[in-house]
C-alpha cells in the first residue's frame, strides 16, 4: 500500500510502498477514504510522543470502508462505511467496563501505538468495541474531521465542561479543536468568546457563532479583557491549543467556581505550565482534562449532524493528496490555514 512514513523524528517523511495490514481476530482493516491532518500528528512526528516506534505511519482521524474482517468480529462486515475515535479501548479494564474507553489504561491509537491512516489502509483492533458505523448521509471527509478534533471538543464542551444555555464560554485557540468547540457550545445555547492570534481564524470563529473575538496580539491582558466582556468572567473556558500562555489565560479568565477544560495537548516545553493555584483554591475553580470520546457516544453527535444542529462540514478547509500531506504536517507549527485540512486523494 502507499503510505507516508518517517524513519526518524523531525526529518522529512516520505511516501513509500508498504505491506498492507491484515486484521487481528477481533479487528478490521479499513480502506481509507479520507484522513485529517492534525497537530497531534505533528507532535508525534516531532518525537513528543514517546510511545511511537520507528519507522512510523502517522494519521489518526479517518473514515473509510471495511476491507477485511477478523473471524471474531460480529458487528461489521466488508463494505461497511465506518469511522473510529482516535482512542481505542481494550475492553477488559475497569475504565472500559464503565464505558470510559477514552481513558483506557491499555488503549491503542492508530497513528501512535501502531501505523495510522496516512495510507491506503489502516487497522483497527477490537472493532466491535471501537468502530463506529457511518451513515450514508455523512461524507467521508466530514467524518474524518470528526475523529479527533470535533468529537474531542464535543466531550470537552458537553460531558466535561457541562456547558449550558446562557453561560459565557471562552475558547482559546481557533484551530480545528477550538472552532469545533465554538460550534458545539453555540449549539447548546452558550455565549462564546473566541481567542486567537490570526484574524482569518477569528473571522471564521465569528461565522460559526462566536459573539465576540479577541486577537491576543493586540490585547495587553487577554484574561482581563474576557473578564470585562463577560462582566465577571467565563463560566467555562477551554484551552484548545495546548500552550502555557493559553492554559494560564484560560484559567485566569474564569469567574468564581468556573471550569477550565484542558483540551490541547501540553507537550515538550509546555508540559508543566505554572497553574495559578491560589486563584483555583480561593475561587473554587475546577480544572478538568478531556481526552477524545468513546465510540458509543458517537450516536449522539451523528444524530445532531443528521438533523442539522451541528454542521462540521463548515469547518473543512483544504482537501489535499497524500503526497501533499507531508508539507502540511511539517509546517503545522508555523501557522495553518483556517479549517481542517483533509487528505482525500491516495
Amino acid at each position: 500500500m502507499k503510505a507516508v512514513v518517517y524513519e526518524t523524528f523531525a526529518t522529512p517523511p516520505k511516501v513509500m510502498d508498504l505491506p498492507t495490514p491484515t486484521p487481528s481476530a477481533e479487528g478490521v482493516v479499513i480502506r481509507v477514504m479520507a484522513t485529517g491532518v492534525c497537530r497531534s500528528d505533528w507532535h508525534g512526528w516531532m518525537g513528543h510522543d514517546t510511545d511511537i516506534i520507528l519507522p512510523h505511519v502517522p494519521g489518526h482521524e479517518f473514515a473509510g470502508i471495511v476491507e477485511a474482517v477478523g473471524p471474531r468480529v460480529e458487528r461489521f462486515k466488508v463494505g461497511d462505511r465506518v469511522t473510529a475515535p482516535f482512542v481505542n479501548g481494550c475492553g477488559r479494564c475497569p475504565e472500559c467496563h464503565s464505558g470510559n474507553q477514552q481513558v483506557c489504561g491499555d488503549q491503542t491509537q492508530p497513528g501512535f501505538s501502531h501505523w495510522g491512516s496516512f495510507a491506503e489502509f489502516v487497522a483497527v483492533h477490537l472493532a466491535d468495541l471501537n468502530l463506529v458505523p457511518l451513515p450514508e448521509t455523512i461524507d467521508y471527509a466530514v467524518a474524518a474531521s470528526l475523529g479527533c478534533r470535533f468529537v474531542t471538543s464535543f466531550r470537552a464542551v458537553v460531558d466535561q465542561g457541562k456547558v449550558s444555555a446562557g453561560e459565557w464560554v471562552a475558547v482559546h485557540g481557533c484551530g480545528g479543536v477550538g472552532l469545533s468547540a465554538i460550534m458545539i457550545a453555540k449549539s447548546v445555547g452558550a455565549n462564546v468568546i473566541a481567542v486567537d492570534i490570526a484574524d482569518d481564524k477569528l473571522a471564521l470563529a465569528r461565522s460559526l457563532g462566536a459573539v465576540a473575538t479577541v486577537n491576543a496580539t493586540s490585547i495587553p491582558d487577554v484574561s482581563e479583557h474576557i473578564m470585562d466582556l463577560t462582566r465577571g468572567g467565563a463560566h467555562a473556558s477551554f484551552d484548545a491549543l495546548g500552550h502555557t500562555a493559553t492554559c494560564i489565560n484560560s484559567i485566569n479568565s474564569l469567574r468564581p467556581r468556573g471550569r477550565h477544560v484542558q483540551v490541547g495537548l501540553l507537550l515538550a516545553e509546555h508540559a508543566r505550565p505554572p497553574i495559578p493555584m491560589g486563584k483555583v483554591i480561593a475561587q473554587e475553580l475546577e480544572i478538568l482534562g478531556s481526552h477524545g470520546m468513546q465510540a458509543h457516544r458517537y450516536e449522539n453527535i451523528l444524530a445532531m449532524i443528521e438533523t442539522g444542529l451541528l454542521a462540521p462540514e463548515r469547518l473543512l478547509g483544504r482537501t489535499i493528496s497524500l503526497d501533499q500531506s507531508i508539507d502540511v504536517l511539517m509546517n503545522m507549527d508555523y501557522g495553518t490555514d483556517p479549517g481542517v485540512t483533509v487528505v482525500t486523494e491516495f
